[in-house]
């Protein structure tokens, strides 16, 4: 059984969002989404200052089984991506609430409405079965 979190709202491609200070928002892909995908060797990250909108392929993630597309699940501008990624990707197995997030972005309007088309925890344990 995968890990939902409550204070973290989640895409329907299996990426969650969570506020940060100001106008940031931190993402990663879900429990679930590592789960599927197998042991992780290698992120493709977004460009830092690229602006992006939600829905957007941004990069990918590679493990011993397969590619996914990483998507951005709100709109902005790319501000950090987690460097430990690059020596350590399986992070995102192991802690993909904490270590393992990918990138994070500014966000130009309201928080409210930038992550208005996301489920929240409840709806993406139904989403995705749990």
């Amino acid at each position: 059984m995968s890990e939902v979190l409550d204070n973290l709202l989640y895409s329907e491609e299996h990426e969650w969002a969570q506020q940060g200070e100001g106008r940031l928002i931190r993402v990663g892909i879900t429990d679930h989404a590592q789960h599927l995908l197998g042991d992780i060797v290698f992120v493709e990250f977004p460009e830092v200052g690229s602006a992006i909108s939600a829905g957007d392929s941004v990069g990918s993630i590679e493990s011993v089984k397969t590619v996914s597309e990483l998507y951005s699940p709100v709109s902005g501008t790319v501000t950090k991506i987690n460097d430990a990624l690059e020596n350590s990707p399986e992070l995102i197995n192991d802690q993909p609430y904490s270590g393992g997030w990918i990138f994070e972005l500014e966000i130009e309007g309201e928080y409210a409405e930038a992550v208005s088309g996301l489920l929240d925890a409840a709806a993406y344990r139904e989403r995705v079965g749990e």
